[in-house]
């Protein structure tokens, strides 16, 4: 497995401070997270900075994940303050929905506080788990950069919708260090890590392994394999020979293969796939 992934850079320092100093200006918090890594991709930093504060999971991507794992992580995030909601910021897919809970605030603010004061929000997440897309959406025009690549959004913008809520959009923000190498790779795999860090034929290699144990129908469909290996390196090679990736000497092109299962999964090309069961979570 690889492990000692370690990336915090000066920008992702800097957005925890700005959080922490924000946060009393907001009223509500969005967190995006991966619908296919639900556990990993919650930074903890977030939860522990933003805990007081009235909270919004939004569940992206789900529609590359797992409709039934969707199911489950919906019940397991909501509750105690928080209520989860499923989105496809990419489609529009669930803004509706988020719009209302929204709403469901601002009314409770107006009750509470007798006053018609603009909800605002912040909205917070890892990098590349679709924070720029919701904005957008949500703003009804590209209000920010958006970008395939984690640390496109730079800096602080306080932006309006068009029913007058205020929205704080900041950096998307990892954490020092991965106590759990797992929690790195699964990031990895879904691009919140830059993959120029990464070695894309290990980093492939693990990825093969998860598949070919949890979704093994959709890897077989997806590259015509007739049967998986045991060895998940003799998979890449079966992918490789099928896809043509070969180079002279009849070698294996590990890093055009690796580079592409890495592309497809994230695409959601090989299937609907939730890497992170709910009932595997302890918490």
């Amino acid at each position: 497995m690889i492990d000692n992934i370690n990336w915090y850079p000066g920008h992702m320092k800097k957005t925890r401070e700005l959080i922490t100093e924000y946060l009393k200006a907001v009223d509500v918090v969005i967190e995006v997270i991966d619908a296919r890594i639900p556990r990993s991709s919650r930074n903890p930093i977030i939860d522990e900075i933003t805990a007081r504060k009235p909270r919004i999971i939004a569940l992206n991507k789900s529609d590359l994940a797992d409709e039934k794992e969707n199911a489950l992580w919906m019940k397991k995030l909501s509750g105690g303050g928080t209520a989860a909601v499923q989105t496809n910021c990419a489609l529009g897919g669930g803004i509706k929905t988020l719009t209302g809970e929204l709403i469901k605030h601002q009314t409770e603010k107006n009750e509470l506080k007798g006053n018609l004061k603009p909800l605002r929000m912040m909205i917070v997440g890892v990098p590349n788990v679709g924070k720029s897309s919701l904005i957008n959406r949500l703003t009804g025009k590209k209000s920010t950069q958006v970008g395939d690549k984690p640390g496109v959004t730079r800096g602080k913008q306080w932006l309006t919708l068009k029913n007058g809520m205020q929205l704080l959009d900041t950096p998307g923000i990892l954490w020092p260090k991965f106590e759990d190498p797992q929690v790195g790779l699964y990031l990895a795999f879904c691009g919140s890590i830059r993959d120029e860090i990464l070695d894309t034929g290990d980093l492939s290699f693990e990825l093969v392994k998860i598949l070919a144990a949890d979704y093994p129908d959709l890897l077989m469909k997806r590259y015509k394999l007739d049967s998986l290996a045991e060895d998940p390196l003799q998979i890449l090679d079966d992918i490789a020979l099928k896809r043509g990736f070969i180079m002279s000497g009849k070698r294996i092109d590990y890093e055009r293969t690796g580079r592409t299962i890495l592309d497809e999964f994230r695409a959601g090309m090989i299937g609907h796939i939730t890497l992170e069961k709910a009932v595997e979570q302890n918490d």
